[in-house]
């Protein structure tokens, strides 16, 4: 795994006030993570395995969690599921050597929020923890209730109800939601999508978009809601618009 050149900038970048978790059963790099993100001025705690995961996810309340998919007792994903399950919407950057789109697209499934595969440089890391802080933590925000139709989306409260239904929805889902109702009528493309909502550069893998957009359509489809509010505009992008009586 590369260093990447851990610069001083870094940590007088580096949001000391962050918690973070970070899981791996293998000492070399839980140790090298651990020791690197607390020099770019992050407070960590380390756990080597899912079950312990899960337990300080739960008990310490982490801002984030840098989480290692396979792990031999619970992976990534199974914690991941597990927390989501039981309330925790803690964000996760999963850690692993599979790179294929499918298992990307798992990741963010079960409510994962970033992924970086192995080997990777710690430079890389540190900026996509950075970057899902930013979108995740509700100070940067205006104050306020969006409203368009029968959806209501509160940013001081980071609530979202439809139809008087109220809807749970993950950090980054909450943060796209939110990107298309400011832009209510407007089509935005997907690559807009994720220079606004990820602030990461992805290469174009545009399926996580596609795959984001699905979820939340999913979860808006409320008993007693007035239909579907995301368009979809073939070839150029999505649109968050109430239909016309």
């Amino acid at each position: 795994m590369s260093n990447g050149g851990m610069s001083s900038n870094m940590s007088e970048e580096a949001k000391t006030e962050a918690h973070l978790l970070v899981v791996d059963d293998e000492p070399n790099i839980r140790d090298l993570l651990a020791s690197s993100l607390r020099f770019a001025g992050f407070e960590v705690s380390t756990a080597e395995d899912g079950a312990s995961a899960f337990h300080l996810a739960t008990t310490e309340h982490p801002d984030l969690i840098v989480l290692d998919v396979m792990m031999p007792d619970m992976d990534g994903f199974t914690v991941t599921r597990r927390l989501r399950d039981a309330g925790v919407r803690t964000p996760v950057l999963f850690l692993t050597a599979r790179d294929q789109m499918r298992d990307k697209i798992q990741g963010l499934t079960v409510g994962g929020d970033d992924y970086v595969t192995k080997p990777f440089g710690l430079e890389e890391v540190v900026a996509r923890i950075r970057a899902i802080l930013r979108r995740t933590m509700t100070g940067d925000t205006d104050d306020g209730v969006i409203r368009i139709a029968d959806l209501e989306l509160d940013e001081d409260a980071h609530e979202v109800r439809r139809a008087g239904v109220e809807i749970d929805l993950s950090p980054t889902e909450f943060k796209l939601l939110r990107y298309l109702m400011i832009n209510e009528g407007r089509v935005v493309s997907k690559m807009q999508i994720l220079d606004h909502v990820w602030e990461y550069d992805w290469d174009g893998e545009a399926a996580i978009v596609e795959s984001y957009i699905s979820y939340l359509r999913r979860k808006l489809a409320v008993e007693g809601s007035s239909g579907d509010l995301i368009h979809t505009r073939r070839g150029v992008g999505y649109m968050l618009r109430a239909e016309q009586a």
